[in-house]
């Protein structure tokens, strides 16, 4: 059997790793279980001590992003999974990731419902994100944020580069496996609520959540945000000279700026998408 990785990203999450810790040992006790220590000031360090678990620390806080990737290359394992620190993931649900894996999946994601979104606001965001990535995929995907996933090791480590160092690599990571056509599957989950303080601040990361909509389409296929963009500016550039036409007689500065805008736009379009190949190219 593939040796387990169990990777958990922690930023002052000795509370909840005091009772996770344990319970993961005992229902793992074969799996490598490794803390990334996301610079934590509090006990981490000593709870994974004290539990006789792996802890990676840093120095001072790099993101979420960051401790997966620093996890990831350290990992053994032939299968990593990931789950949050903060107690929202049960531990349990650990074996029906793996078992769907075994079915032939390269990455298989708990889907959380309605009822284990972290408020309304994150529930209609995420609920958009899906909606969209299903758009630019062709595949349902059920939960594109979700942190609680497993992977198999050769085939995530192909993407570390993409990933960022904040709080959206499991999109970046989903959609880089559709991408490169590695089949991914979800399953139900229920999420708890966290325990202790979240990380996420609504004003700061609401803008952030409004990029990851721009790069959700970028990652996939520049082409389909791109190409609607310039039919948008193509069509006002017409609606402008049919009016200016019908009430000036003449082609105005207006609409050749749009018709303009069309064309810069499908150009920019064409050379993200031969960028975004490139980002996928695996050199034999």
């Amino acid at each position: 059997m593939n040796q387990l990785s169990i990777i958990l990203p922690a930023k002052n999450e000795a509370p909840a790793l005091t009772a996770l810790l344990p319970q993961l040992r005992a229902a793992h006790p074969d799996a490598e279980i490794i803390v990334v220590d996301d610079g934590s000031t509090d006990e981490t360090r000593s709870v994974c001590k004290s539990s006789g678990v792996q802890c990676l620390s840093s120095p001072y806080s790099m993101g979420n992003g960051a401790a997966i990737k620093r996890g990831a290359r350290a990992a053994t394992g032939d299968i990593l999974v990931f789950m949050d620190g903060d107690g929202q993931h049960d531990q349990a649900d650990i074996k029906r990731l793996l078992d769907q894996l075994n079915r032939g999946y390269d990455m298989v994601v708990g889907a959380r419902d309605w009822g284990s979104q972290a408020g309304v606001g994150r529930g209609v965001a995420n609920t958009l994100y899906n909606w969209l990535a299903t758009r630019m995929t062709g595949h349902p995907i059920l939960d594109l944020t979700s942190g609680f996933r497993a992977v198999r090791a050769d085939k995530f480590r192909e993407f570390l580069h993409l990933l960022p160092n904040g709080f959206s690599y499991p999109t970046t990571s989903t959609m880089a496996f559709f991408r490169s056509a590695y089949p991914v599957a979800y399953i139900p989950i229920k999420a708890a609520q966290r325990i202790g303080k979240s990380h996420i601040k609504p004003l700061r990361d609401g803008i952030r959540f409004l990029l990851i909509i721009f790069k959700i389409a970028t990652l996939y296929s520049p082409l389909k945000l791109f190409v609607p963009a310039s039919a948008v500016f193509f069509l006002l550039g017409c609606a402008n000279y049919a009016w200016t036409y019908t009430h000036y007689g003449r082609l105005t500065n207006g609409s050749m700026l749009m018709w303009s805008a069309s064309v810069i736009v499908f150009l920019i379009g064409l050379v993200s998408e031969q960028i975004t190949g490139l980002m996928y190219r695996r050199d034999a």
